[in-house]
């Protein structure tokens, strides 16, 4: 008998360690640990999105006729006491790559290895391990563009079966393990018992049939605007599975899989009507769609990229990935930092955003860069408040993600944007939300104002802005002054200061 420890990996089907455990050579038991450790850096949107995946995959289990088993307490401890009442063969897992994940793996390796408890992890959450794709020199890679060329051209494997009910153990077995062990729980924790209260924000629904749900959708047609569309908050052109990826309520294999059926479908019509799939003759929009796919694609690669950035620099939570001569002189004025977390900066883009985080517990990816980019270049905030704050709100929240996409917008990170390089929030609105449908979804003072009034707001005058929207905020800085301000606190921590 093998034994499946389950962390990010929360399915049955496409799961490499799973399989591995549950290949017909023996009986597999699966088991979830709620380690106090980890929920110490948790959060109630993160924690109520993998209680729901947590019940979804109890359920699969009962579906395998199995049972899921739960615990709580130190996995380093746990591991060898379930292990060894079960008489296991080996202990199996998928690998995790934040430095606090790592931590905890090399504990449990330990402790297997003190009572000779043999045990074998496996790279699953990403189609290519953080060491696979480098460098000619043989380092790795710090910009994407090399890094996505390697990693397109690389073969993915195929999605991984799920065991049959054969090869798990039988619900009952689990059922009297349960009952004899001090550690194990009859039942799924609530979000109070582990320390956390009901999320203010409405949390998409989780498991695989949920992630399967959201994918095909994706790929049944908007895939196919993806390149065009996806940086328009209101057009519903993304995918909406970085949850379920953070999660692994699906496999990678899964929806890359996905993806290429996608573009050989695209393909198959084009070859059908004997044209590129177009309505005119020239076959652009046939080869927009298929663009569109591999633009898509590109975006599973930089999850990974930012994997292994986070896999060889478990710094960069914290530090700078890239450091200045002198230090950045951000300011951190907390009414400012407040102004932001609540939506209420008078920049209704922003705005919108931060509101839909609060509601949601997601952010659209251009409105993430966007109000980043305010925070840190505006606001003069030091990028860390800002990952802290989407660590609180996010149910997606990925340490590589998010990480990355902080530092990319505060000029300190891997392949970064430069400096000099300024989202003006009002262009940003105005250029991908013209109608302002995604601002006034979020941002119900606006309800009703012209569109183009609301992408002017900056330029109202004061009695303008009260007798259009009085419950609506004022600017709370000036984005010309403060461009200019960034500019020269980053000419300084660079040392050009004349």
């Amino acid at each position: 008998m093998e034994l499946f420890w389950h962390r990010r990996d929360l399915r049955i089907a496409d799961n490499r360690g799973l399989a591995a455990a549950g290949d017909g050579s023996s009986e597999a038991a699966s088991i979830f640990v709620f380690d106090d450790a980890v929920l110490e850096h948790a959060a109630s949107p993160r924690v109520a999105f993998m209680l729901d995946a947590l019940s979804a995959l109890r359920e699969q289990y009962r579906e395998h006729d199995s049972q899921l088993l739960i615990a709580r307490g130190d996995p380093a401890t746990i591991l060898p006491n379930v292990a060894t009442e079960l008489e296991v063969d080996r202990v199996v897992w998928n690998r995790d790559y934040s430095g606090l994940a790592r931590e905890r793996d090399a504990g449990v390796r330990r402790a297997l290895d003190a009572v000779d408890l043999p045990r074998e992890s496996f790279h699953d959450a990403v189609h290519h391990d953080p060491d696979a794709i480098r460098t000619n020199a043989g380092d790795p890679y710090s910009v994407f563009t090399y890094y996505w060329k390697k990693w397109r051209d690389r073969e993915k494997d195929s999605p991984y079966p799920p065991p049959n009910p054969d090869d798990l153990v039988d619900a009952e077995r689990v059922r009297n393990l349960t009952s004899a062990l001090e550690c194990a729980l009859e039942t799924l924790p609530s979000i109070d018992e582990l320390g956390f209260s009901e999320p203010d924000a409405e949390i998409q629904s989780a498991g695989t049939e949920a992630s399967r749900r959201r994918l095909r959708e994706f790929c049944d047609g908007p895939i196919c605007r993806y390149e065009h569309r996806r940086d328009y908050p209101a057009d519903g052109t993304t995918s909406r599975l970085s949850a379920d990826l953070k999660w692994g309520t699906i496999g990678v294999r899964e929806v890359w899989e996905a993806t290429v059926e996608a573009a050989e479908a695209i393909e198959a019509r084009e070859d059908s009507e004997g044209d590129d799939g177009t309505d005119g003759d020239d076959g652009t929009v046939g080869a927009e769609k298929r663009e569109s796919v591999e633009e898509f694609q590109s975006q599973l690669a930089w999850r990974e990229f930012y994997t292994q950035v986070l896999f060889h620099n478990p710094e960069v939570v914290s530090e700078n990935y890239r450091e200045y001569e002198n230090p950045i002189e951000w300011e951190n004025d907390p009414e400012l930092i407040d102004a932001w977390k609540d939506g209420e900066t008078g920049y209704p883009i922003v705005d919108a955003g931060m509101r839909q985080l609060r509601t949601e517990a997601y952010m659209h990816n251009r409105v993430r860069m966007i109000v980043a980019s305010f925070l840190t270049k505006d606001l003069l905030v030091d990028w860390r408040y800002g990952y802290e704050w989407f660590k609180q709100k996010l149910a997606d929240h990925d340490t590589g993600n998010d990480t990355g996409g902080w530092q990319w917008a505060a000029s300190t990170g891997t392949d970064a944007q430069p400096y000099f390089r300024i989202f003006n929030p009002m262009t940003q609105g105005e250029r991908y939300d013209p109608d302002a449908e995604y601002i006034q979804t979020y941002v119900p003072e606006l309800a009703g104002v012209d569109p183009e009034v609301i992408h002017e707001w900056h330029e109202l005058s004061e009695t303008e802005r009260h007798r259009i929207a009085p419950g609506y905020p004022e600017p709370t800085v000036d984005h010309s002054r403060r461009r200019e301000l960034a500019l020269e606190m980053f000419e300084r921590a660079r040392g050009e200061e004349n």
